[in-house]
């Protein structure tokens, strides 16, 4: 059994040099949603020096609102921004001499494209035109990103979530829910361990879903994300399973 742990970082809202030596990738915000040039280096620094896979963390043009409401925009202007993004995070990388591994949208533009093909496929597209090489990561439940990937000869990782509930369709409970977050360690762990060696999650209801995935989150902003990280890791490796990075 192996999974790659990821958390969303450089986007001014945790401690990530806490976080970092605790996963395995990082998906680094591009300036749309959080971050900066600078703070874009320093995450990509700090991410090396842990030996952490760097991946872009692409978002709608929405810093106000975090890039967590929902925007309606043209695939074309959708594919540019993404582009756009990957770009200033490719220069980044290569100038510390490291290299960009995979894509993963950021809010809205994640939790849209996972259900509208065509925004997907913009995505995909954009993905493609940066290097065909890097993967595209996107929610384990979506078939419109995985079908965008897999027509745009991508890799495609299926992302689930270790820190978030789910609804019995197999998407997440929305951020303005009460119970949208899974706040206590133990809680994320024994759901990461879940969805690793059992590939199933237990959803808000209370019913089981199905759910293979190839990567596992962590969000860098949650409350106590270090402690829900140390436990998640723990629990993960308490049960066999390897936790390394996409790239391996």
């Amino acid at each position: 059994m192996r999974i790659d742990l990821n958390a969303d970082v450089g986007e001014g809202k945790g401690d990530d040099e806490a976080l970092l030596p605790l996963v395995t990738s990082a998906s680094v915000a591009c300036g749309f949603h959080a971050g900066d040039p600078e703070f874009m280096a320093r995450t990509v620094a700090a991410a090396a020096r842990a030996g952490v896979a760097v991946g872009a963390h692409p978002s709608f043009p929405d810093r106000e609102g975090f890039g967590r409401r929902p925007m309606r925009r043209p695939p074309e202007a959708v594919f540019a921004d993404v582009l756009y993004q990957i770009g200033a995070l490719q220069a980044v990388c290569r100038a510390r001499g490291v290299r960009l591994v995979h894509v993963k949208p950021h809010g809205a533009l994640y939790n849209q494209a996972a259900a509208d093909p065509e925004l997907a496929r913009a995505i995909a597209c954009a993905v493609r035109a940066a290097d065909p090489g890097l993967v595209l990561v996107g929610l384990a439940s979506s078939r419109a990103m995985r079908e965008a990937a897999e027509a745009s000869g991508l890799r495609y990782a299926a992302e689930a979530f270790a820190d978030r509930r789910y609804e019995p369709d197999g998407t997440l409970v929305p951020r303005g829910a009460p119970t949208a977050l899974v706040a206590a360690p133990a809680d994320a762990a024994a759901q990461a361990v879940g969805i690793a060696t059992r590939r199933e999650v237990v959803a808000a209801d209370g019913s089981t879903i199905r759910l293979s995935a190839d990567t596992l989150c962590l969000h860098g902003d949650t409350p106590g994300a270090t402690d829900i990280a140390h436990a998640v890791r723990r629990a993960l490796e308490a049960a066999g399973v390897t936790v390394t990075a996409l790239e391996a």
